[in-house]
Order: C-alpha cells, then sequence, then structure tokens
C-alpha cells in the first residue's frame, strides 16, 4: 500500500511558513502523540533551524502514558521543551503559556533594556493537517478564532490570533511532505486520519492497522473485537473476524469489509480501543533489538 499525497496548496505553505518565521519568537510543533515520529515533518526542522521551539504531543489523551514519557525524553535530549496537550479538554495550555514566557525572557528583558516597549510573545503553530491545530487554537485562545473541521486540510489561510495580551498566535495551513520516506510513515499518517480516506482503500487500511495492533497491542483488540487466537493471523482475517463478531454481514453471511473498516477506523481514531501509541522512540527501539 504506497501512500503519496502532496496538495498543490502545501507547496504554498512551506513558503508561507518560511516567510513568516522572522516575525515570530517561539514554534510551537504540534505532533499527534500517538505517532510522534510520523508526524513530525522532516521538512519543518530545516525551516525552523534555531528558531526556539515548544514540541506539543497532542491527543495524549488518546495515546499511551508509558510511551509518552518516553518521547517527552527523547525531545528533551535534543533540547527541545514538551509537553502533553490535549486540544479538546485545554490540558497542557496553561503550562504551555509558562513554556513561551520561559523561552523570550531574555529576549524581551533585553528589548527592554533598549528601551522598547513591552510587546507580545509572538508563536507560530505548525503541524500536519488534523493533527488538531484548529482545535488547538480555539481553545488557547478561549474562543472560536480558527475554522476547524474532522478532514485534513480546513485551515487553508494564515491569521494571527491574540491569546491574552501577552501572547500573540501565528495559525498556519497543514503541511505535509511531497515524499514518504518509508512506507510506516504513510500507514501512521492514514491510520489517524492525516491523509483523505476517500483516496484511499479503507479496508485495507483497517486491515493493515489490525495487524499492527496484533503485535504492539494484542489484549486491546482481543477485548475490543472479542477475538480468541491472533497468532500467525493476517489484517484480513482479523478483521473478518471482527466483523462477525460485529454482525457486519451482508446477504448470504459475507463479511462487509467497507463496514467493518470504517468502525475500526473510527474506534481506534476516537480512541475506544484503547490508549494506544504506535511508535517507539528511535534510541528505545534499537535498545529493544540489541536485547531481542
Amino acid at each position: 500500500m504506497i501512500i503519496q499525497w502532496f496538495p498543490g496548496h502545501m507547496a504554498k505553505t512551506k513558503r508561507v511558513i518560511s516567510e513568516h518565521l522572522k516575525l515570530v519568537d517561539v514554534v510551537i510543533e504540534l505532533l499527534d502523540a500517538r505517532i510522534p515520529q510520523s508526524s513530525r515533518n522532516p521538512e519543518i526542522d530545516s525551516i525552523v533551524r534555531d528558531k526556539p521551539r515548544i514540541i506539543a504531543l497532542n491527543k495524549s489523551d488518546l495515546s499511551d502514558s508509558q510511551l509518552n514519557n518516553k518521547w517527552k525524553n527523547y525531545f528533551s535530549k535534543q533540547g527541545i521543551s514538551v509537553i502533553y496537550t490535549n486540544a479538546i479538554s485545554g490540558m497542557g495550555l496553561g503550562e504551555l503559556k509558562g513554556k513561551l514566557k520561559q523561552l523570550t525572557r531574555k529576549k524581551l528583558e533585553a528589548a527592554q533594556a533598549r528601551g522598547r516597549l513591552q510587546r507580545p510573545i509572538k508563536t507560530m503553530v505548525v503541524g500536519i493537517p488534523n493533527v488538531g491545530k484548529s482545535a488547538f487554537i480555539n481553545k488557547i485562545a478561549g474562543k472560536a478564532s480558527a475554522e476547524t473541521g474532522d478532514k485534513p486540510g480546513v485551515t487553508r489561510t494564515q491569521q494571527w490570533v491574540r491569546i491574552n495580551p501577552e501572547i500573540m498566535l501565528l495559525d498556519t495551513p497543514g503541511i505535509l511532505w511531497p515524499k514518504f520516506e518509508d512506507k510506516l510513515t504513510g500507514l501512521n499518517l492514514a491510520f489517524t486520519g492525516a491523509i483523505k480516506d476517500e483516496i484511499m482503500d479503507t479496508t485495507e487500511l483497517a486491515a493493515k492497522l489490525m495487524e499492527n495492533l496484533a503485535v504492539l497491542y494484542p489484549e486491546k483488540i482481543k477485548a475490543r473485537y472479542r477475538l480468541e487466537n491472533l497468532e500467525d493471523k493476517k489484517g484480513f482475517e482479523l478483521l473478518e473476524e471482527a466483523g462477525k463478531r460485529r454482525g457486519c454481514l451482508i446477504s448470504g453471511g459475507e463479511i462487509d469489509f467497507n463496514r467493518i473498516a470504517a468502525i475500526v477506523l473510527d474506534e481506534f481514531r476516537g480512541g475506544k480501543i484503547g490508549k494506544i501509541t504506535l511508535e517507539t522512540p528511535p534510541e528505545e527501539a534499537n535498545h529493544e533489538e540489541t536485547h531481542s
């Protein structure tokens, strides 16, 4: 399953982010806590460079708390501040405001020493489509400032949002990249909804997700779909069994694969299967391989 998606507005978004970077003091990089590696656009590093940055692991209410901590340690070792956020409940947003002040204190104090009046901290939010940027901005601003939606690519324009007298925030459209370095990155983005379902075979996608979850979280999918034996079963076999258990049948007793695929993807994305993180930090993965 080869997934490539780079709509025309993505190239423009990259240019816009580069152009606006000089206007901001801190970049907030919003990642999906379930796929921190796959939801990191590698082009953002080259664009942002040495600009102070905060990584917000969003949707952390849907991810594995143990792996949340490992990812926080991983990014902290790179000198990047990390917070856990949930754009729906507002978790982590108070901590974010504190981090912004901390990262810009010296710069603003130096400006004041030169006689400049206190100005607001200017920050930019960057992230892939459907990572929750608009909901994040609306929550931190306390109002519906940015257009929201559950489909990738909702935000197409740039807008400044005043968070409070001390902080202003620039929203940017979500940016994907023209070529995924590996197949798994594309799959992880598709699993979480960062790529439009309409352009993919969702049955194949759901089967692959079940296959991955059978390895990573076998007990959770066994409990959710009342599966018995996962050993040596491929994704479509798992999807078929889940379809039988859920009564997703069509005439003749055949499995309605489209229906059970939609259910599995929806339940994964909504956290109904459980708190799941699909990726381990690279050093953790290497450590596990060494000791396996």
